[in-house]
């Protein structure tokens, strides 16, 4: 059974849905009792092209990123303030345009729950960059604040050498091979490294590396293989009900699609938004993915998550298959 240190995931992750009202207004998540202190909200209009909006609390409360774009670092009064339970939005429309519907996904920067925000500057020469999670990293992805950069993405399941390749989030392409990015350098409990490319480590410029080690029960950075079968995907174990789950096809051309457990109360989720581009939500009909209590498992056969290829992802939970009690959680 898949036993956890985390028992309620909510402490370190919630999504939260609200809609703007084109002013200000402070978002209270729907499990307060879960005390979440976010430290990195990311941000999307549900029902409008709007850009995808990140901020968190060691950049600073206005200064904002969008996932699915290359551009550098801007001041907007997205987020405003970062509370135990809450959030402050200002009246920018991307974070809070009027009659617009908005999802949040919200972390804790936390080594218990494995993960880490961590900024540094570039001296254009391979080289490691201390974080604080005491454990090996299995993703992370970094983006350069001071000019255009795409996001640059080490997942430890992108290939069989995962150090020696990269995936960018900001673009729908394919895994690449090159050691400006990486270094080549496998990450360890203590560090990881960069190459000498501008994605990565620019000479004087500034970056934001967002890492995330796997804990059992609460995350899983994994991959599988898709077999193209519309009624009967394959189904990939993660060892809880996921909260929220990211996919990137890595052998060829496809957005990066996430769903979320909030946006579909049911098992079936048919709503999808990409990482990769601003547009508004999608809704699938067929093409689906289920959310189960310990993992989740195709239904479709869409470019984005069940062609005969592999694909990486990143998910988190909304409660562990079995708690440190050993109870057990059921599907939704």
């Amino acid at each position: 059974m898949a036993y956890t240190t985390i028992d309620d995931p909510e402490l370190y992750f919630q999504t939260k849905l609200y809609t703007g009202n084109g002013s200000t207004q402070t978002i209270t998540y729907d499990n307060t009792d879960a005390d979440l202190d976010a430290d990195m909200i990311w941000l999307k209009a549900r029902n409008h092209a709007y850009s995808h909006q990140l901020f968190d609390t060691v950049r600073g409360t206005t200064a904002l990123l969008n996932p699915e774009a290359s551009d550098a670092e801007q001041t907007l009064s997205g987020i405003t303030a970062f509370s135990t339970d809450s959030f402050a939005i200002g009246s920018d429309a991307g974070t809070n345009g009027s009659a617009k519907t908005f999802v949040a996904w919200c972390w804790k920067e936390s080594a218990t729950a494995g993960f880490d925000i961590v900024t540094y500057t570039g001296n254009g020469s391979g080289r490691t960059i201390s974080h604080s999670l005491s454990a090996v990293p299995h993703l992370y992805i970094v983006k350069g604040r001071t000019y255009a950069e795409n996001w640059m993405v080490y997942h430890h399941k992108n290939t069989s050498a995962p150090e020696t390749d990269y995936l960018e989030m900001s673009l729908t392409v394919a895994t690449a091979d090159d050691n400006t990015r990486f270094n080549d350098t496998a990450p360890t409990s203590s560090v990881f490294s960069v190459g000498s490319g501008d994605g990565t480590n620019k000479d004087t410029y500034t970056y934001v590396a967002y890492l995330w080690s796997e804990k059992q029960g609460f995350s899983k950075f994994g991959s599988y293989t898709g077999n193209n079968d519309n009624g009967d995907g394959p189904f990939i174990y993660t060892g809880f009900r996921p909260a929220f789950l990211m996919c990137k096809k890595t052998g060829g051309t496809a957005d990066w699609i996430i769903v979320d457990s909030k946006r579909d109360i049911g098992n079936v989720t048919e709503n999808y938004l990409h990482a990769s581009a601003s547009d508004a939500e999608t809704t699938f009909s067929t093409n689906r993915v289920n959310l189960l209590s310990n993992g989740f498992k195709l239904k479709g056969n869409s470019e984005q998550f069940n062609v005969a290829t592999t694909y990486i992802y990143m998910a988190f939970a909304e409660a562990p298959f079995v708690n440190s009690n050993g109870v057990p959680c059921n599907a939704r």
